[in-house]
């Protein structure tokens, strides 16, 4: 392994270096996912988008479900030789899709190590893991404040199950951004909000550790780019962090090599926030799709399948799904491609295991990014 400075922490029996944030349509498979766990991290196979499942219009969730099930097996067979108990595989659902109870089950019943859940409130997660009898999978919500972490807390304690770690998702984070346009208009939010929020919901999350004596693991994520990055949030109460947006540009990230060059090529002014179809704040790099859509232009829908709850095709400027997946095959002129704020501090194509070991010298240094 190539990291000795990053403490690990632990997910139950599970020991991390840090958690991989689920990249969704195609970036975070089980290529970059097994990369990641060998090298100590959780893995995290995002559920949405695997294959192109727009093409198939008979059984969209049955080809979605069977997607996800290849690339978990895909990912465990990678990691087989990592030894046991130190990384893992898991995967990334979105509560918005239609289809989530048929994704969660497909998870419990392939036993990955942990389930991450967000872009909605996952209250059933507990009664779905408990109907199929599995109690090795770790249900680890996403939340955006304290407010949110004690009511997860508060929810799943009626299935006596208590979330097994908790992901902290801040305002610098890539894809869809769980807070409103007006607190990410709030540079000072957008650039401090991460940092107030983690000690309160450490704070909140602790009123349900001292009552269940189970340890509740906090995890930072959104705009963590450099080792001094982990070093400030585990000194603010963190048990760990989840790091997406530097791993896109590593040699085994799932992406085309011409979504990757979108990081390698992007400035900060470029990062920009839109405002998605399905109604929330996301993250993306700007280009001509996102452009021409500001403008007012609009691209017809036909949708056989309202992949998510809150889509209504009817008053969408275009296809959300459609998009991504041409981004996924580097069709960057008729879709495009989400980030985190730090995308632009990517400048080159390393691999993993590279990434690991800058982290861990970058913790020593105290390097931080804006």
């Amino acid at each position: 392994m190539t990291v000795s400075n990053i403490p690990r922490f632990k997910i139950g029996e599970l020991e991390l270096v840090l958690v991989q944030g689920g990249m969704g349509v195609g970036i975070s498979m089980s290529n970059l996912a097994s990369a990641v766990a060998n090298q100590g991290g959780l893995g995290v196979i995002a559920s949405v988008g695997l294959g192109n499942p727009l093409a198939y219009s008979k059984d969209y969730i049955q080809f979605s479900n069977n997607q996800l099930r290849k690339e978990i097996r895909l990912a465990q067979e990678k990691t087989q030789t990592k030894p046991a108990g130190f990384g893992g595989i898991g995967v990334n659902i979105m509560h918005a899709l239609t289809n989530y109870k048929e994704l969660v089950q497909v998870c419990l019943e392939e036993n990955v190590d942990a389930i991450i859940s967000g872009a909605g409130i996952p209250r059933d997660l507990p009664l779905i893991a408990q109907s199929l009898g599995n109690t090795h999978t770790k249900l680890i919500p996403i939340v955006s404040s304290a407010r949110l972490a004690s009511m997860m807390c508060k929810s799943w304690e009626n299935y006596n199950h208590l979330p097994d770690a908790i992901v902290v998702e801040g305002p610098k984070a890539g894809g869809h951004l769980g807070y409103s346009y007006e607190q990410l208009a709030d540079l000072d939010f957008v650039s401090h909000g991460l940092e107030r929020i983690i000690p309160e919901v450490v704070q909140a999350v602790r009123l349900y550790e001292l009552k269940s004596g189970k340890k509740i693991p906090v995890i930072a994520a959104g705009g963590i780019f450099y080792g001094g990055d982990i070093r400030k949030f585990l000194e603010l109460g963190a048990s760990g962090v989840q790091i997406a947006t530097r791993l896109v540009t590593t040699h085994e990230c799932d992406a085309p090599q011409e979504f990757k060059q979108k990081y390698l090529n992007s400035r900060k002014e470029d990062i920009v926030l839109i405002h998605s179809p399905v109604g929330m704040p996301g993250r993306a790099i700007k280009n001509k799709f996102l452009e021409q859509v500001e403008a007012g232009f609009r691209i017809p829908i036909s949708c056989l399948y309202h992949c998510l709850k809150p889509c209504v095709p009817r008053d969408s400027p275009y296809c959300i799904a459609q998009a991504l997946i041409n981004a996924k095959e580097g069709k960057l002129e008729e879709g495009f491609v989400f980030c985190g704020s730090n995308a632009y501090l990517c400048k080159e194509l390393v691999s993993v295991a590279q990434v690991f070991q800058d982290l861990d010298r970058e913790y020593l240094e105290g390097r931080v990014s804006e």
